[in-house]
Order: structure tokens, then sequence, then C-alpha cells
């Protein structure tokens, strides 16, 4: 099966809707900023009602999962690598 590639906004999309479930608002209400850190690696900051919220990988990748699942029908438990692209910023590539 060929990889997936999700774009840097579509993995933004992915934690608005995750932190939409979770705070219970709208996506669109929800800011997120991804980040990488050599140190850290990647994690995100969300931002709901002025409250900001640091999600590490773990919640970048449930995010991804709910989005694969409910958005895009395909398997949520599927291989899922992020990846630090000097032109594209931050993807996933699913297996």
């Amino acid at each position: 099966m060929e990889t997936l590639i999700l774009s840097e906004q579509e993995i933004i999309n992915a934690v608005c809707v995750y932190i939409g479930l979770k705070k219970q608002v709208k996506p669109e209400e929800v800011e997120v900023e991804l980040m990488y850190d050599d140190d850290y690696g990647f994690s995100a900051e969300a931002y709901v009602n002025d409250r900001k919220q640091v999600l590490i990988m773990a919640n970048l990748i449930e995010a991804i999962r709910l989005w694969l699942g409910e958005f895009l029908n395909r398997d949520p438990y599927a291989g899922i690598k992020l990846v630090l692209d000097d032109e594209e910023g931050i993807i996933a590539h699913i297996n």
C-alpha cells in the first residue's frame, strides 16, 4: 500500500478537531502552532479562549488517528511518522 502524506495544514486541522472535541468547542475556535525541537521532538501549542495547551507527540498522533478514521476513512491504527520537511514544514507519513 502506498504512503499517504498529510500536509502541515491537515495536521493542524486534525489537532483543531481533536482539541475541539476535548474542550467542547468548535474546531474553528482553536488556534494551533506546530513545533519541532531537537531535544523534545514534535509538539504543538493549542489556544482556546486565550488559554494555551501544550500537546506532546503522543497527542499529535492521537489527533491524526482521529482525523484518519473520521475524515479520511482510513485505518486509524496505521503507522504514523511525523517528519520535518525543509519545504513542506511538519508533515506526516501514513503507512
